[in-house]
């Protein structure tokens, strides 16, 4: 599945991924020990959803144009950070991963983000230039596994892939194996598309392999049958998520599931331990 970010900027898949990032950061934020945010497909930064690629899959309009006229006090946070991009004003521009990112930032946090393709990462650097962050240009895998464990006692890695490539899932696999062995006790949150519900079981099966006690599997599906050959949603894997996160966590899901419900379908939104 190809899925490059130009293209869906702003859709459904944001508005969970992104909400779900706020309030984990947040819960880690709780302690006031520094944290170092590390994000391995960084993308652009920042995204026009009038250009040519936004405008040609409309996916906005069932996304953070839907959430941002949701009143539920909780996507206030994820509804704040939009707005925070556009001044205010209507949405304009849609904040990726990095840019929802460097909000968070407290002066004792560390930001380091990383984006292979040059044109995309010249992009990010100017999106990033009035933050301070660390932008690289390296392959994801190599920097992920290059830059844990941090520096700082407690950290987030965010793997957010276009899945383009036939092995991504088989990389994801076995690069969270090795960054697990050197670091057990550090978060990481994977994004995926869902297309295909077989597809998507049998690496939930591969993952589930790996052993790791705390992970964390939350996936949402648009509609209530699977449609075929398509997308039909989207998901993160988190691994060793806070207590305060999963504790908040149902409220936000539903929320979340009313929000981006598709017409005329209620949606489901799920977390579920892979070790059950």
């Amino acid at each position: 599945m190809n899925y490059r970010h130009s293209f869906h900027a702003g859709n459904s898949a944001d508005v969970v991924k992104h909400s779900l990032l706020i309030a984990l950061v947040k819960a880690l934020q709780i302690k006031q020990g520094p944290l170092t945010l590390i994000d391995t497909h960084a993308g652009c930064g920042l995204y026009d959803l009038g250009g040519a690629e936004a405008q040609r899959t409309g996916e906005a309009a069932q996304g953070v144009l839907q959430a941002l006229a949701e009143p539920n006090p909780l996507l206030s946070d994820y509804r704040a950070a939009v707005q925070a991009v556009n001044a205010g004003a209507e949405p304009k521009f849609y904040p990726g991963s990095p840019r929802f990112l460097a909000q968070l930032l407290r002066p004792q946090d560390v930001l380091i983000l990383n984006e292979k393709h040059p044109e995309d990462a010249r992009a990010l650097r100017a999106a990033m230039r009035d933050t301070s962050a660390a932008v690289h240009q390296r392959d994801a895998y190599e920097l992920w596994l290059a830059m844990v464990p941090p520096r700082t006692p407690r950290g987030v890695v965010v793997v957010d892939p276009p899945y383009e490539q036939q092995d991504e899932r088989a990389r994801i696999t076995a690069t969270l194996a090795a960054a697990y062995r050197k670091w057990a006790h550090g978060v990481t949150v994977i994004w995926f598309p869902l297309k295909e519900r077989p597809t998507h079981a049998q690496w939930k099966h591969k993952l589930r392999a790996l052993g790791i006690p705390k992970f964390l599997s939350i996936e949402h599906w648009l509609y209530d049958e699977d449609q075929p050959g398509i997308y039909n949603g989207a998901g993160l894997f988190i691994v060793n998520p806070p207590y305060a996160f999963t504790q908040a966590l149902p409220p936000l899901l539903e929320a979340l599931r009313a929000a981006l419900a598709p017409e005329g379908h209620e949606g489901e939104i799920a977390s579920q331990w892979l070790g059950e």
